[in-house]
């Protein structure tokens, strides 16, 4: 399984990648669509946000007024933080049970958009973030969705800066074109990266031909997926731009880690070396006994 994280700003055309991504047999586990799920009449998560906001919240039919909460839950950091409380857990388990369902050969796409700002890159092998600059995501959002120019301008605030996805992104997907020069550049990214990614990890075997990256953040998103993969079976892990090093914690020994780091998108080459699965970026992991 090969899973990958797709982001962007609100306003920054995520659903036109992800449907092209569909079209090309992904499966797509969309954030924003289970987090409508989760608060339908009815539901435990609608009955959590009626009781920390305020019935105010709800129309007249009895469903969420969405437009209501955001005035609400985007209007302080404490608000936001609620809500948040209240729906990511709701959506993440929503989330396991769709990509459980998939099944092992699947290429996962989840669709999220504070994929950034909840620190959960390092779960995914990939994580693709859709850019626009913020003036023309400002014009999209108050043209094809009707906000209030001020509502648009604050929810972009409250999102994570470009600086910020940067420092996560594997691919930077400028959504800047026409909509056709989006999906063929989403072609050209699933031909050429994402399907011989997803079969090299199926396979457990190397990139051929993997070009090293100039990507000063790419030590620290190494770093990090390195312990989402091992977690206490590491006791140490140190990175630069396409090596790592991984120390073992007492008593592990590297057949404990080896389907682990295969199934993350390392494959052993030799005793004690890895090498990435990913043939749009050199890497090396060395694994080590502890001493």
């Amino acid at each position: 399984m090969l899973r990958i994280g797709l982001t962007g700003g609100i306003g920054a055309g995520k659903s036109t990648v992800a449907k092209e991504l569909a079209a090309l047999g992904a499966v797509i586990v969309d954030g924003d669509k289970i987090a409508r799920e989760v608060v339908e009449p009815g539901t435990p998560g609608l009955a959590a946000l009626v009781e920390a906001f305020g019935q105010g919240i709800l129309a007249e039919d009895g469903s969420l007024n969405r437009p209501a909460l955001a005035a609400i839950a985007f209007s302080d950091d404490e608000s936001r933080a609620k809500l948040n409380a209240i729906t990511h857990p709701l959506v993440g388990a929503r989330s396991a049970e769709l990509i459980e369902a998939a099944g092992p050969d699947a290429v996962i796409v989840q669709d999220i958009p504070l994929l950034v700002e909840n620190k959960v890159a390092p779960m995914f092998h990939l994580v693709i973030i859709v850019w626009v600059d913020v003036e023309e995501r400002v014009r999209r959002l108050v043209g094809s969705r009707g906000m209030v120019e001020d509502d648009a301008r604050a929810r972009i605030a409250a999102q994570a800066t470009d600086e910020q996805r940067r420092a996560v992104a594997d691919v930077w997907l400028e959504n800047t074109g026409t909509e056709e020069a989006t999906r063929a550049a989403v072609r050209a990214l699933w031909r050429d990266r994402i399907e011989p990614f997803a079969a090299n990890v199926a396979a457990h075997r190397p990139a051929a031909g993997a070009p090293r990256v100039d990507d000063p953040a790419y030590a620290e998103r190494l770093t990090n997926r390195l312990w989402v993969t091992l977690g206490a079976k590491a006791s140490a892990v140190t990175a630069g731009d396409a090596a790592a090093t991984v120390v073992l914690a007492d008593g592990v020994g590297e057949d404990d880690v080896r389907h682990a780091l295969g199934d993350a998108g390392f494959a052993r080459v030799g005793a004690g070396e890895y090498r990435g699965a990913d043939p749009g970026r050199a890497v090396t992991v060395r694994v080590e006994l502890s001493a």
